[in-house]
């Protein structure tokens, strides 16, 4: 038992805490809640996993609950985008609430705390509020109207609530402490005028809760026992203990909040408001961008669920941020993708390979491994004949002692074919090699259990019939930034970090067997990377994108 307590991450061991100081375990809730203002990223995936990890540890329910308090970013597109990530990572909720379900009994709330003298309506603008706040290390300027009458108070938050005023005109503001060294608790506004269609309510609300005041009172009301956030709302803690003490009832369960680190991956942005300007401006070519860090981006790119799990498993819970390498995503990247990807034939940069000894009419099927690390992947025929398509840095004419693909007067083997040497080459006006001339061994059929075919030679090539190729366009990506934290340097523009060559298209060929390929297929392109099907695919054009490389020398620690 001592082992397994040592083993526990610091918010289990809160947890376990609590159940031994008399809370029920049939009273264990999480939930996670995203506010649908825009796509989900590599940085939500900590707290999702985190949440329903929670809940599987403990066998207790999580919510899906979107923090919907803001009609001005929020749309039902990142609503449904947000459903879908959460199932693909392999996660069900208990239930699917929202902040707005609560509007309700939030707005009246908000009227009790008036009467109770712990609220009133400012009429100032918003810049002022924020002058008055001054500094942590000063005292806050008190509101000319903090001590208004009550009955003024909620006169005219029902008049904002009509929609009687224009936006900004004036808010609700709780009356905590304007000298409080926590800013947070420095009157904050509760409820602003907001005259926006909301994507559930429609028009039937003109003022919107502040998302403090919404946020812990969802919980309450969904009766969460702990509330777990990232450590940006560590501050704000505090407040969120002070709204649930004015409408706790002690019968109930009083959610508790507790911070973790955020996840912060090099090579990534993780800012909704940064990532929306990557779509804005065109950097990308919308949130699903394969080049994006949103997780509906790295699905688009051929990352698996299991890899990101398996790398937030890896990368734990801490109380403090650090930067993670990008190395080690991709390394469980590729981890999973070695023991699922379909290993197949294709080629990105072709040049034409005759082999002038095997018959002009002749083409046979040669058998090849499915996957080699899947025993039950079993295997598929690929078709073979006179003129092949291999890759342009595969052959070059005159080569050094280390290099060990094909040359003039050497010998490779085609994968899951012949031993070929090649010969002479055609070049064009500029120079450039147009057609690669072979012989073959007959008696050198991999696999055909002769002398021949079990002679050593010491390259072996991945290759394309040339008469069955399937033409093919490939997606190269590369990390989208030059640099490892894009958005460190404050006064510098993200923007001037981005890669050029973060996107190059080659036009390939593929075996026949990619054309059943469907976007959920993963595939390992021999001796190049890992690979997927895009959606803009067409009959007529298939496009993948690439994954992640082959290998790399990266070695977790």
């Amino acid at each position: 038992m001592e082992e397994e307590k040592k083993s526990l991450n610091f918010l289990e061991q809160i947890i376990e805490d609590d159940l031994a100081n008399g809370l029920g375990k049939d009273k264990l809730r999480f939930r996670f809640p995203p506010e649908p203002n825009g796509y989900l990223h590599i940085g939500h995936t900590k707290a999702i996993c985190i949440n329903f990890g929670l809940g599987l540890r403990y066998g207790a329910p999580v919510n899906l609950r979107f923090d919907d308090t803001n009609p001005e970013k929020e749309e039902q597109e990142f609503v449904d985008s947000i459903r879908e990530d959460v199932k693909w990572l392999g996660f069900n909720w208990a239930e699917e609430r929202y902040a707005s379900d609560y509007f309700q009994q939030l707005y009246d709330w908000a009227v009790t705390l008036i009467k109770e003298g712990k609220a009133y309506v400012d009429e100032q603008p918003s810049e002022d509020i924020t002058a008055q706040r001054k500094t942590p290390f000063e005292d806050g300027v008190e509101s000319p109207y903090r001590n208004r009458p009550v009955e003024e108070s909620l006169d005219l938050f029902e008049r904002m609530k009509n929609g009687e005023f224009e936006e900004g005109a004036m808010s609700l503001r709780a009356k905590i402490d304007m000298n409080s060294p926590n800013m947070n608790m420095r009157d904050p506004v509760m409820y602003r005028i907001l005259k926006r269609a909301h994507h559930r309510t429609g028009d039937a609300w003109k003022i919107y809760p502040m998302y403090d005041w919404a946020h812990g009172e969802s919980d309450y009301l969904e009766q969460v026992s702990h509330s777990l956030c990232s450590l940006e709302f560590e501050n704000h803690r505090p407040l969120y203990e002070w709204y649930l003490d004015q409408v706790y009832d002690n019968s109930k369960v009083a959610p508790k909040q507790r911070e973790f680190a955020r996840m912060n991956v090099s090579y990534m942005i993780t800012s909704k408001r940064k990532l929306q300007r990557l779509v804005a401006e065109g950097v990308t070519t919308g949130w699903d961008d394969p080049r994006m860090p949103t997780i509906s981006g790295l699905r688009r790119k051929g990352y698996t669920a299991n890899a990101i799990r398996n790398f937030i498993d890896r990368v734990g819970v801490a109380k403090r941020e650090n930067l993670i390498e990008i190395q080690l995503l991709e390394f469980f990247v590729r981890e999973d993708l070695n023991k699922v990807a379909t290993r197949v034939m294709a080629v990105v940069d072709p040049v034409k390979l005759v082999i002038e000894n095997y018959p002009e009419d002749k083409e046979e099927f040669l058998e090849t491994e499915n996957n080699p690390e899947d025993e039950n992947a079993g295997t598929r025929q690929v078709p073979f004949s006179r003129e092949i398509y291999i890759e342009r840095e595969d052959f070059m004419e005159e080569a050094p002692k280390k290099f060990f693909r094909l040359s003039l007067g050497n010998e490779v083997r085609l994968k899951a074919a012949y031993i070929i040497k090649a010969n002479r080459v055609e070049k064009d006006a500029d120079g450039n090699i147009t057609t690669i001339f072979a012989t073959y061994d007959e008696d050198s059929r991999s696999g055909s259990g002769t002398e021949a075919s079990q002679r050593k030679v010491k390259g072996t090539l991945h290759w394309v019939s040339a008469k069955h190729a399937l033409p093919i366009k490939v997606n190269i990506y590369d990390r989208l930034f030059t640099v490892e934290q894009p958005d460190a340097e404050k006064d510098v523009d993200f923007l001037n970090f981005i890669n050029p060559e973060s996107l190059k298209i080659q036009n390939g060929f593929g075996e026949p067997s990619l054309k059943d390929a469907t976007t959920e297929d993963h595939f390992q392109f021999q001796r190049i990377g890992y690979f997927i099907k895009d959606k803009t695919s067409t009959d007529g054009q298939l496009v993948f994108n690439r994954t992640v490389t082959l290998k790399d020398s990266y070695k977790p620690q």
